[in-house]
């Protein structure tokens, strides 16, 4: 269970980190899960534009509805169900997490600190337990 000040340290985090572009977000966190996990690239095509934005829409809808995330429990599960047909195993998801943590880490700069990474953990780890109980 997400705190009520995690969520708003998020949530103002997130403000912060959208005025990043798109693009630059998804290719840095989509680089450095393939420098990761170099076998994790063949599971995506070879647009990763449209990924670039998929990432980052569904972090904002996520994010969004934090307070209340039983509102998108049916878009979780959806993709839940997309990742595993792509290949996906509980085991990706703490590779994936790692890469969040580190592209938001790099992105929020100094305003990045313990406490909002243990927010972000926390929030990542709702969401990735979600998604690996509707797998």
């Amino acid at each position: 269970m997400m705190t009520q000040k995690e969520i708003q340290l998020i949530k103002r985090s997130w403000r912060l980190f959208q005025q990043i572009k798109p693009e630059i977000v998804g290719d840095v966190f989509y680089s450095k899960l393939f420098d990761i996990s170099p076998s994790l690239r063949r599971m995506f095509g070879t647009d990763m534009n449209a990924q670039y934005r998929k990432l980052m829409d569904m972090l904002s809808l996520i994010v969004a509805r934090l307070d209340n995330l039983d509102v998108i429990s049916t878009e979780i599960s959806e993709m839940a169900a997309r990742h595993v047909k792509y290949g996906a195993t509980p085991a990706h998801y703490k590779m994936v997490g790692n890469a969040l943590l580190w592209t938001l880490e790099h992105g929020l700069g100094n305003d990045w600190n313990e406490e909002l990474k243990e927010a972000w953990s926390a929030c990542y780890r709702k969401l990735s337990g979600a998604m690996i109980a509707g797998a």
